[in-house]
């Protein structure tokens, strides 16, 4: 049975942030928490508000590769360490006078290497993205308890034991789509994103529009949150969704006055599709600024 090296820890370095992500600092607490108790961080908050990102940013922070995971309803944990390719083995069996049948003698060709199994096995301490976790099957983040808590696993095709030279930083994401397990609850260190307040969001904006007016910026974010406040909301606009509209009002050069009343009641914004994308959402605010209209 072949094993690999003894696993080490990840990097004692911290993570302070960087000039590309706004990390508050009870966020960069968890992070630097996770790398000491050498625990799986669980990231929740709602979409768009940077978990995925986190990782890639604490990643090139660190200056370590990032493997990624992303999963569907349809992925089941055993992808992630390996899968066994049968259809094409025997594919190249019915073809095996071609080659002699050399490569069908040797099962590691056949053998498709998943991300856990390659960060086990990297040669320097990696991050690794497990995304959106509760999109899976409820068993899903079970199956994965062993592995992640003991950093091996067992190839019964190759008869070998696949053990982690170098623990992963391992980052988790989740919407909160469906509950997760105790079980697995237990092993993960747990932070949750707070939508960003309006001092924190400037910053974000800052650092993606960092000549935009400040005007415009006022007017946008008022717009934004008032959007935002709209009680009965199927879905609230995300950070992504600001920016994304705040790039569209630059490249429209949407003036100013466009986006302000002068009894400072709530208006029709430009472009709000960028910010609510379903019909009911959109219907309800146009009723919201009608209703504000005829009061005036």
């Amino acid at each position: 049975m072949n094993q690999t090296s003894t696993t080490t820890n990840p990097p004692t370095t911290k993570f302070t942030g960087s000039d590309n992500y706004v990390a508050t600092q009870d966020l960069m607490l968890a992070v630097n928490a996770a790398i000491v108790l050498k625990r799986p961080l669980l990231v929740k908050g709602e979409p768009g508000t940077g978990k995925t990102m986190l990782a890639e940013e604490v990643a090139a922070a660190l200056k370590m590769p990032l493997l990624q995971w992303h999963i569907k309803s349809t992925t089941k944990a055993q992808q992630g360490l390996y899968e066994y390719d049968a259809v094409s083995r025997l594919r190249d069996s019915q073809l095996g006078d071609l080659d002699g049948g050399s490569r069908v003698k040797d099962i590691n060709n056949y053998i498709i290497k998943g991300v856990l199994w390659q960060a086990f096995t990297a040669e320097e301490p990696v991050a690794l993205l497990i995304d959106e976790i509760d999109k899976a099957d409820i068993e899903f983040p079970n199956d994965l308890l062993r592995e992640l808590d003991r950093m091996e696993f067992y190839c019964y095709e190759t008869r070998q034991l696949i053990k982690a030279k170098n623990r992963p930083l391992v980052f988790i994401t989740s919407n909160n789509e469906k509950e997760l397990p105790d079980a697995f609850l237990r092993r993960c260190f747990f932070h949750y994103i707070k939508f960003p307040d309006t001092s924190t969001m400037q910053h974000i904006v800052d650092v993606h529009f960092p000549n935009l007016k400040k005007e415009l910026l006022a007017a946008a974010m008022k717009t934004f949150y008032d959007v935002r406040q709209l009680p009965g909301l199927k879905k609230k606009p995300s950070t992504s969704e600001l920016l994304d509209w705040l790039k569209l009002l630059l490249a429209e050069d949407i003036p100013l006055e466009a986006l302000q009343t002068q009894d400072d009641k709530i208006a029709l914004p430009p472009l709000l599709g960028a910010l609510l994308k379903n019909e009911q959402d959109v219907t309800l605010f146009e009723k919201l600024v009608f209703m504000n209209q005829r009061n005036r």
